[in-house]
């Protein structure tokens, strides 16, 4: 009998399942958008029962169109993008709208604890940055501000934590998602009355469920779900893990060699290794899905959104046009073709990725520099690739600090799909970039997962030289090394000379 698997994948933007063979062929996917609310203008939220609806349609359509007999799925395990909060109040319920990944609520706490130097503290436990979507802030917010919801709350959960109490009914939350939180020791892995103490949050540790592994057998999927679905009752679910940990599996991360990247709606740029970086020149160290690493982490909200925003803004007709052409070219085939036109020597023109957040500063905003009527629109773009890229580099070279610049890249994301875009990455960084074949990483990831919990491989090693394989490689050309040096140069500078000025020029947006 033929086995598969199913992955999950609860992204910021947009949930997805895939259905998998044990070699790691993608059979069949489904996706939806997630739908957002904004209720103030530091606030992004979604409706929970919403999200689990969209969920079990897409694994029920991916299920569908792969052909294949659920009861032949082995092992569901899910992904899901880090941090917010997922409450379930008493009766098994969502207690409020989940807090999702563009929200800032949590800004004041942040900027609190920033001032008192708290996180130096703590830091030997915790080993990561603090930010405003962190669950310590959002949970110190809810303490101020809606007390009545915790008094109420049974569980604290991550998104795929939420998705996976949904298939199963079991309550846990699983390390490598926990780990990036700022809630736990992440040198232990475990729970630390100390680093919740110090967030003014040790009263909510009776929310805070059961930590398991990755590949731990987390429950078997209801009759509920079942219904729901389409899987078969009793299919057994594994804990998951953190997205960028998936990731990780996808690019066949599992020795300290690799280093991965995520152009996508964050930029991740990650290595394993099997003693943490704990330091505040690395934005994070987290426990990763293979016991024994961490997973160090330099990313921002600085990456591949930024293109989609200005696609979403100025080639609406052009999609229009293409869709009345009935041409097979999709919108970011057309942006690709605008910046072939052009040269990396032939246009000054500097993006700072500052759309939806900074690495340098709260009140960082994104800022083209250097435009004048010569420009076209591919020279607007390439500037939009470029700056996306040198945001990709400005995190790379902190995570160089500890360790040597690896013979290649693995990318994945958004950019990973063009062309155009991955030879960037290999000329700027003059470095191969390998492209690991498949669409859906994320789910991919969460496949080797379940793989391993149910034991079609004994190890993730086993399981990800059978299932992670390479696409394509792109190799640089050695004669843009100097120009994109002085391009980056460039880049850097700017974001020097408007350093002292952010807050200064910062524009409050009233509700």
């Amino acid at each position: 009998m033929a086995k598969y698997l199913l992955g999950v994948d609860n992204g910021s933007t947009m949930v997805k399942a895939a259905v998998f063979d044990t070699e790691g062929n993608e059979l069949a996917t489904a996706g939806r958008k997630v739908q957002h609310t904004f209720p103030k203008s530091d606030q992004a939220e979604c409706d929970m029962n919403q999200l689990w609806a969209d969920t079990a349609a897409v694994i029920k359509d991916s299920i569908a169109k792969s052909g294949v007999d659920a009861s032949d799925i082995v092992g569901v395990s899910c992904t899901g993008h880090g941090n917010g909060m997922y409450l379930i109040d008493n009766d098994g319920k969502p207690a409020r709208p989940a807090v999702c990944l563009s929200d800032t609520r949590g800004r004041k706490y942040i900027e609190e604890w920033t001032e008192a130097n708290t996180l130096d503290t703590i830091i030997h436990k915790t080993t990561q940055a603090i930010w405003p979507l962190q669950p310590n802030a959002i949970l110190r917010w809810m303490k101020d501000n809606e007390p009545e919801v915790l008094e109420n709350t049974a569980w604290f959960f991550c998104c795929k934590d939420f998705i996976r109490f949904q298939l199963t009914g079991e309550a846990f939350i699983e390390r490598t998602d926990m780990s990036g939180t700022s809630l736990i020791n992440v040198v232990t892995g475990e729970y630390d009355d100390e680093v919740l103490e110090t967030w003014g949050l040790l009263d909510l540790k009776r929310i805070m469920p059961p930590i398991k592994g990755s590949a731990e057998i987390c429950g078997t999927v209801t009759a509920e779900a079942s219904a729901q679905t389409g899987l078969a009752e009793g299919t057994p679910v594994a804990g998951g893990l953190f997205d960028i940990d998936a990731c990780g599996l996808s690019c066949s991360m599992t020795d300290e060699t690799e280093l991965c990247m995520v152009a996508g709606t964050w930029g991740n740029n990650q290595y394993i290794a099997k003693e943490p970086v704990v330091s505040k020149d690395v934005f994070m160290t987290s426990c990763y899905s293979i016991p024994g690493y961490y997973l160090i982490l330099e990313g921002s909200s600085t990456s591949a959104s930024n293109l989609e925003w200005m696609v979403s803004q100025f080639f609406e007709a052009d999609k229009e046009l293409l869709g009345q052409r009935s041409s097979d070219k999709s919108i970011f085939a057309l942006c690709d073709d605008l910046v072939a036109e052009t040269t990396a020597a032939g246009s000054g023109l500097t993006f700072l990725p500052y759309l939806y957040g900074s690495p340098v500063s709260l009140d960082a905003k994104g800022v083209f520099f250097g435009l004048d009527g010569r420009h076209t629109r591919g020279d607007v773009l390439r500037a939009v690739f470029e700056g996306i890229i040198f945001g990709h580099y400005w995190h790379v070279e902190r995570l160089l600090q500890f360790r040597d610049m690896p013979e290649h890249i693995r990318l994945t994301g958004g950019a990973a799909r063009s062309d155009v875009w991955a030879q960037m990455f290999a000329d700027i960084f003059q470095t191969s970039v390998e492209i690991p074949a498949g669409t859906e990483l994320g789910a991919l990831g969460s496949a080797i997962a379940a793989a391993v919990a149910v034991g079609v491989y004994d190890s993730y090693d086993s399981a990800c030289t059978a299932m992670a394989k390479i696409a394509r490689v792109y190799s640089p050309n050695a004669e843009l090394a100097d120009v994109y040096a002085k391009k980056y140069a460039r880049y850097k500078k700017l974001i020097d000379i408007l350093q002292p000025h952010w807050a200064d020029m910062a524009w409050k947006v009233e509700d």
